[in-house]
């Protein structure tokens, strides 16, 4: 098998031993390639808006910053040409199914070992979509889960970063301040996302992220609106 090496890869994930550990499996298959680490996503889009001549992204699905699939939406929005790679704990058959679903190029369980995590790195830089060779993928999909992620997708990356904000209980003025911008453009951005998304209210929106993130995109404790 041919591998086109990468030039430059991001491993982000909040545990520096597992850090660790993906460095491994990628330099020992991949030696000439710049491997930068992001322990926060936030660190992670900085890295990008610094230099996004970026070949892979290795991404966990929880990490600070984000919680459940809101990282993965954002970056295939905002960064469409970067592959995606999910690197997580969370292996069941509908977390896999809507990774791929959201835009990932293979999803890779923590559980696995250096020689699996280098299988799977060769097999997607190879072009190959890889996913855990024990689990079913052939399991119908949820009508209402399928509707609402294609909902999701249509988001702008701006409106994913608001509705991650939202989900974490801030306000339109706590969003306005963190993104830069004034609070009328973040109502505006509430208001395309309720639309999009078709719901009436902010707490709505919120429930509805959840429910496509399996629970894992964290619900903040209010929901002001």
């Amino acid at each position: 098998m041919t591998v086109i090496a990468p030039s430059r890869l991001i491993i982000a994930d909040d545990h520096p031993l597992f850090r660790g550990a993906l460095r491994q499996a990628v330099s020992s298959v991949l030696p000439t390639t710049t491997v930068d680490e992001a322990g926060t996503f936030e660190d992670l889009t900085k890295l990008l808006e610094q230099d996004s001549d970026v070949d892979l992204i290795l991404l966990d699905l929880s990490m600070p910053g984000i919680s459940g699939f809101s990282g993965l939406i954002y970056l295939r929005a905002q960064y469409p040409a970067i592959p995606v790679v999910i690197v997580s704990a969370s292996d069941d058959v509908g977390t896999i199914r809507q990774s791929l679903d959201f835009g990932a190029s293979g999803f890779i369980p923590k559980r696995f070992g250096v020689d699996t995590l280098r299988d799977a790195i060769v097999r997607v830089m190879d072009g190959d979509v890889w996913v855990p060779p024990d689990v079913d993928m052939s399991a119908a999909a949820d009508p209402e889960m399928s509707k609402l992620r294609d909902r999701l997708v249509t988001l702008t990356p701006q409106q994913v970063r608001v509705l991650m904000m939202l989900s974490q209980g801030l306000l339109n003025k706590q969003i306005a301040y963190e993104l830069g911008v004034s609070e009328a453009t973040i109502k505006a951005h509430v208001s395309a996302i309720l639309q999009k998304l078709g719901v009436e209210s902010r707490t709505q929106a919120v429930i509805a992220a959840a429910k496509i993130a399996g629970g894992q995109w964290r619900q903040g404790e209010q929901t002001p609106q």
